[in-house]
């Protein structure tokens, strides 16, 4: 026997039989004696015969794989949203392919193409912060392959979606701080090209006005890349500016802890003074000191409705409604906000 990849020839070659007849004994069809089937199963075994995975593609025009695009693996939520996703995929025979835009378009862009030409039945997609020109993901659709978005929302796009309220997380964290005490709230946004940075925008502007608090403009920073660092810059001008502030409410986790680091060091006290909300929920919000509050997202059953919602595209005969999801968040209080 060759080394290297065996094959269905290879086996019927040394056995003396015909390619259909390896087939159908590996396949267990009737009509096969049981000492031929025998024979072809233990030189299966003993070779590591595997089925030529390409080839059944082609013949099937499956190949039980599902792209994802995620912006960063090394997010927290994102993390749970690819274990949600994996779990309900292999549970239904699929496996999953994953690639990370890094927040880059280009990047974004390229992973598209490179899950297409490995001839994914599906795709999941959650967009980079940098996209606006949609191209590349219109191609998929005219192309007919299955695609869902999840947790960035994009608008004139005929596909299905899978996200959290990210209006009502916000207007429950501003409303938290509000019942805290705070007057003078700043939201550190993200970029307004994502429906998620608008969505959350307008839930803390209409939590002040339900709670009849006049909206200052200048309270409101875009954080565009949700970093520390950015927050910190931002927090920190704020501060020196003597504006007279007593909450924060922040985009994300990693801009509501550079919040709490430029107060800190203007030493200023977390939550007597000024008070901090995040957005996300990561691991390190409850090991900071003081623990930062924040608005928690179902990561998890996220990655496993939207598998759901591809297995289901995928496996359709004809082309169904699209359809949007909404699943709820929860606020988590925590030292940052907790004022007696």
């Amino acid at each position: 026997m060759k080394s290297g990849q065996v094959t269905i020839k290879d086996i019927a070659k040394e056995l003396n039989i015909s390619c259909s007849t390896v087939s159908r004994a590996l396949k267990d069809f009737p009509g096969i004696s049981p000492t031929t089937r025998k024979a072809v199963v233990e030189l299966a075994d003993k070779y590591n015969y595997r089925p030529n995975a390409i080839a059944l593609s082609l013949r099937n025009q499956k190949t039980n794989v599902i792209g994802v695009v995620i912006p960063e693996t090394v997010h927290f939520f994102f993390s749970t949203v690819i274990s949600g996703i994996e779990d309900e995929a292999m549970k239904e025979g699929y496996n999953v392919m994953i690639c990370q835009s890094n927040e880059q378009y280009e990047r974004e862009a390229d992973s598209i193409d490179a899950l297409m030409g490995a001839r994914v039945d599906g795709l999941l997609v959650s967009i980079s912060r940098e996209t606006s020109d949609l191209q590349h993901l219109e191609k998929v659709v005219k192309e007919g392959t299955p695609m869902v978005f999840f947790d960035r929302l994009v608008e004139g796009m005929n596909a299905s979606s899978v996200i959290v309220d990210d209006y009502q997380g916000a207007y429950d964290a501003v409303e938290h701080l509000i019942e805290k005490g705070s007057r003078n709230i700043v939201h550190l946004s993200g970029p307004d090209n994502l429906i998620i940075s608008r969505k959350r925008k307008e839930g803390y502007i209409s939590a002040l006005e339900d709670h009849e608090i006049p909206l200052n403009e200048e309270y409101i920073i875009e954080c565009r890349h949700g970093e520390e660092a950015e927050a910190e810059k931002a927090m920190t001008h704020l501060l020196e500016s003597g504006k007279a502030i007593d909450g924060v409410f922040a985009n994300n986790d990693m801009a509501g802890l550079g919040a709490m680091s430029a107060i800190l060091k203007a030493g200023i006290r977390i939550p007597q003074e000024i008070a901090v909300v995040g957005f996300s929920n990561w691991r390190f919000s409850s090991l900071v000191n003081p623990s930062l509050s924040s608005i928690s997202q179902p990561g998890y059953e996220m990655g496993r409705e939207a598998a759901r919602l591809i297995l289901e595209e995928i496996n359709a005969k004809e082309p169904g409604k699209r359809q949007v999801k909404i699943l709820d968040t929860e606020l988590i209080v925590r030292d940052s906000s907790n004022r007696n």
